[in-house]
């Protein structure tokens, strides 16, 4: 009847748009009472995340291949994720990555940072990844923006030098707020504060192969404390006093350096220069204990009261690096060839062994910067088996040839500007 009257001719436009509403009625009625549980399914099609997420091509992941929680036990750990309401997109990469090649199985929690609130928007996609816990937290304006006793004219010229140099990031005052943060203030986050153990990930990361092992266990039960996958070398000219610094502060407390270092991995000299070399810190594997500790909260402090992270453009990648290889025992560093990660421009891809296959690995294991020019992956491996020779260095000398090797002038430089450091 209701088709009649809508093929009918002789009846008014307005009454046909009447009687096809009807009969949509009708239909979804049908529906209802005929085949109430697929009525219920198409509903849950258009209206519910899981659906959304499905709309996008993703797979809910209770209905991924191995879904459940690895058998053993879990440390007190969590991922640290620093992302701007803008890096949704390239965040819920990350995170996806991340889910479906490990965290599906163990569920660590996830705590999300910014110098600003993040929005609903960000807050939803993000919580409907994953099943783990999630927090989002707001940084604390003392801990991100340029202190007040820095000479603006002075670090405004320096930028300008930089940019004129053509160094990545040289302009930039938003960039040195986070190497700041994230090199003496992110573990103090009172989000942070229950945790001992983090994973960082950035935006517009991928991570390549499944992991069979929780790397967070491996790191307690093995004695690391940092562990890296990418190692290379900096741009000389966003540092040009950071070593200069550092031996400054070694010279003053050498006691926080043990006798097994990596200096040998970070110097070619016996500590005289810096060659460069460090673990990019986008990805990082730590124990915060380590952060929180007496030698590097000194140590922070030291370079902080220089003004080096605004003056220079200092990255937390080389703080991060020289203070785990002066301040660790090599044996405490550990690299992780068996995450593949990728941080644009550079991948590392599994090579060790059955790595690749093991973790079916998307990335190709000979497009991987491991072993390419600006790679330092292969002097630490050196360093590693010994087959670096290790000159005799600072730290290891006896405390009467420390004055005499180290050199009067650098002494004299350290004690012009003392520095309160606490000790406990």
């Amino acid at each position: 009847m209701i088709m009649a009257l809508l093929t009918s001719s002789s009846l008014p436009r307005g009454l046909k748009v009447l009687a096809a509403f009807a009969g949509a009625l009708l239909c979804i009625g049908y529906l209802s009472i005929f085949f109430p549980n697929r009525f219920e399914r198409e509903w849950k099609t258009v209206h519910t995340p899981q659906a959304a997420a499905e709309s996008q091509g993703f797979t809910p992941y209770h209905q991924l291949p191995n879904y459940g929680l690895a058998p053993g036990r879990r440390a007190n750990a969590t991922f640290v994720i620093l992302a701007r309401n803008s890096d949704l997109a390239g965040t819920v990469q990350s995170i996806r990555d991340m889910e479906d090649r490990f965290n599906r199985h163990y569920q660590y929690p996830y705590v999300f940072l910014n110098d600003e609130p993040f929005d609903d928007k960000f807050k939803e996609h993000i919580s409907m990844l994953t099943d783990a816990k999630v927090e989002f937290g707001v940084i604390p304006k003392e801990h991100w923006q340029q202190p007040d006793w820095v000479d603006e004219p002075t670090a405004e010229a320096w930028r300008d030098w930089l940019v004129g140099e053509g160094i990545i990031y040289g302009e930039s005052v938003a960039y040195r707020n986070m190497c700041r943060f994230n090199s003496g203030f992110f573990f103090h986050h009172p989000l942070l504060q229950k945790y001992r153990w983090y994973w960082r990930i950035e935006p517009d990361v991928r991570f390549h192969c499944d992991l069979h092992e929780d790397p967070f266990v491996f790191m307690e039960d093995n004695n690391k404390t940092y562990g890296f996958t990418i190692s290379l070398i900096e741009f000389p000219e966003t540092i040009r006093t950071l070593w200069d610094t550092v031996r400054e502060f070694t010279a003053l407390y050498p006691e926080y350096v043990p006798y097994d270092n990596s200096l040998d991995f970070v110097s070619d000299d016996g500590g005289e220069t810096f060659n460069m070399c460090h673990f990019w810190s986008n990805f990082e594997i730590a124990d915060m204990d380590f952060w929180r500790g007496p030698a590097y909260t000194a140590f922070f402090q030291y370079l902080e009261v220089k003004g080096g992270f605004y003056y220079e453009r200092w990255g937390d990648a080389p703080v991060h690096s020289i203070a785990a290889a002066l301040f660790l025992p090599k044996d405490q560093i550990h690299f992780f060839d068996e995450i593949g990660y990728e941080h644009p421009p550079f991948t590392h891809c599994p090579k060790s062994g059955n790595n690749w296959k093991k973790g079916r690995c998307t990335c190709d294991p000979e497009n991987n910067f491991d072993f390419n020019e600006g790679s330092c992956l292969d002097r630490w491996s050196m360093f590693m088996n010994g087959s670096i020779y290790a000159p005799p260095t600072l730290e290891q000398a006896p405390d009467a040839e420390v004055e005499a090797a180290v050199g009067a002038e650098v002494k004299e430089k350290a004690k012009e500007n003392p520095v309160p450091v606490p000790l406990d």
